[in-house]
């Protein structure tokens, strides 16, 4: 086995590990980390195109966008610091920990339709990605747009975010952590420039919109953030046990929101003088109309990384969800799967569709609704255990103690798949309504959340399932990251 690095990386730079748990001796990772992997996971143009939206659309004005770009990344990654817990206690993925509440078998269900979501997570950035390769040549050197130049960039992009997924964990922190000095010091610029160049009485002058429309962008911008949740114990898994959970959602809140914030406000401002901006077809040329050129490609191209970045950290969990499903195939491998796919959308989207931003919104709004019930289960399930059985999770067949009732938890699985059809009822996109999505829920786009509270509130309810099969070791070694599961052991509270 090649040597280990205090963060459990091997020399090698290539992330071997796949589901099986992270032994203890092996968990040097730092608190501190995870605030670059979640600046990286944000540095997207996209931010500046949906703030802008809630000046064009929501018709709210500075003050009010200033409430949606603080609450959101609260909110979401306030769920994705509490779900990243599970990671410190059972050193495995989010999807591989989630058999142990839905079942060997039941995990499936929930792990399809992820996966399935990622899919389209990761068109849209290879798409955001292709189109800032275009731009940067444009502004350069005056290369137009075409389908021949359009597959090429697609091609460049999603080989760059092969690698570097392909790669795992240490080549992502590497790349997070030199992404977010740049990244920040080329915004803090473009907010120079449009402090000095904004209309700012036209900004603070435009009225404020309806309360309802703010929190309608509230659930807008908190999606994305929901569609880490289930991928947060994937990058706490080398985190000691000791770890502070408290500090954990602090580090992930504040790493999102220090980029959420600024990117939010930002394009809320352009929006001011670009109007036509959240309804383009190319959500990303604008900047090489409203920067100078000496800012916009620099600054495109740090963009650019952030969102390989984003695309990679999906990706990288990805590989994790379809090894999970029973693809058996290395991660690395499992990564290309998603890689072919998002090609293939990525060119559909960009050539074939005639809104991006129409599309994206919908996107957003559907990828929240699927992963919220899983939360809710999930997270009550996470509140309940304080520990996870290692080899149970990787054993698949009958003698795992959680195979449950034919490899299904069926509290898990009734409060899951009830919660998808309620957060469905209430939601309404370009091209699908739910019969509930007249109610102030589905008027505020507040489906995710009903989702989210049914899953819960329904699994809290249920009897406790009872784990079945031998039971764990009585005293488990250390090095194998295993500690067993007392029965009666009392809920964790955040300090565990």
């Amino acid at each position: 086995m090649p040597a280990e690095h205090a963060d459990g990386a091997a020399d090698t730079a290539i992330e071997t590990r796949g589901l099986e748990p992270v032994p203890d001796g092996e968990r040097g990772g730092r608190v501190r980390e995870l605030v670059p992997t979640w600046v990286a996971a944000n540095i997207s143009v996209l931010l500046l195109t949906m703030g802008a939206g809630l000046v064009i659309f929501n018709k709210l004005n500075i003050w009010q966008v200033l409430v949606v770009a603080v609450a959101a990344p609260v909110v979401s990654y306030g769920l994705v610091g509490l779900i990243s817990i599970a990671g410190k206690r059972g050193g495995a993925p989010g999807m591989a920990l989630s058999r142990a509440v839905f079942g060997q078998r039941g995990n499936l269900f929930p792990g399809a339709l992820i996966w399935v979501a990622r899919w389209g997570w990761e068109t849209i950035n290879a798409v955001s990605g292709a189109y800032a390769v275009l731009t940067v040549l444009d502004l350069l050197f005056g290369v137009r747009s075409g389908t021949p130049l359009i597959v090429v960039t697609l091609l460049f992009f999603v080989g760059c975010t092969f690698v570097v997924s392909g790669l795992g964990i240490s080549a992502l922190r590497v790349c997070s952590k030199w992404s977010t000095y740049l990244f920040g010091a080329f915004s803090v610029l473009v907010l120079g420039y449009l402090l000095f160049t904004t209309d700012w009485s036209a900004v603070f002058g435009k009225p404020a919109g309806s309360s309802a429309m703010m929190i309608a962008g509230i659930g807008t911008i908190a999606a994305g953030g929901i569609s880490w949740v289930p991928s947060g114990p994937d990058f706490t898994r080398y985190l000691p046990r000791t770890a502070s959970s408290g500090a954990m959602v602090g580090a992930t809140i504040g790493g999102a929101g220090v980029v959420v914030l600024p990117m939010v406000l930002m394009g809320a401002v352009m929006a001011v003088g670009t109007p036509d901006l959240a309804g383009a077809q190319d959500p990303v040329s604008f900047i090489g109309e409203l920067l100078p050129t000496w800012i916009a490609v620099p600054y495109l191209l740090i963009a650019l990384i952030g969102m390989l970045l984003i695309n990679s950290m999906s990706m990288y969990s990805a590989g994790f969800t379809a090894q999970t499903l029973g693809i058996k195939v290395p991660r690395a491998w499992a990564v290309g799967v998603n890689a072919i796919i998002s090609l293939v959308f990525g060119f559909l989207l960009m050539v074939v569709a005639t809104s991006f931003f129409g599309s994206f919104i919908s996107f957003l709004t559907l990828l929240a609704v699927a992963f919220s019930a899983w939360i809710g289960v999930f997270g009550v399930d996470m509140l309940r255990r304080t520990a996870y059985d290692g080899p149970a999770l990787m054993d698949t067949t009958r003698t795992s103690a959680y195979w449950y009732k034919g490899g299904f938890a069926w509290q898990a699985m009734t409060a899951w798949a009830l919660a998808l059809l309620m957060g469905l009822l209430f939601t309404e996109v370009d091209w699908f309504g739910g019969p509930l999505a007249g109610t102030w829920i589905g008027r505020n786009g507040l489906g995710w959340v009903a989702g989210i509270v049914t899953s819960g509130v329904l699994y809290a309810v249920l009897p406790r399932t009872a784990a079945t099969g031998p039971a764990p070791s009585a005293a488990p070694q250390p090095a194998a990251g295993h500690r067993p599961e007392p029965e009666s052991e009392p809920a964790g509270s955040l300090s565990n």
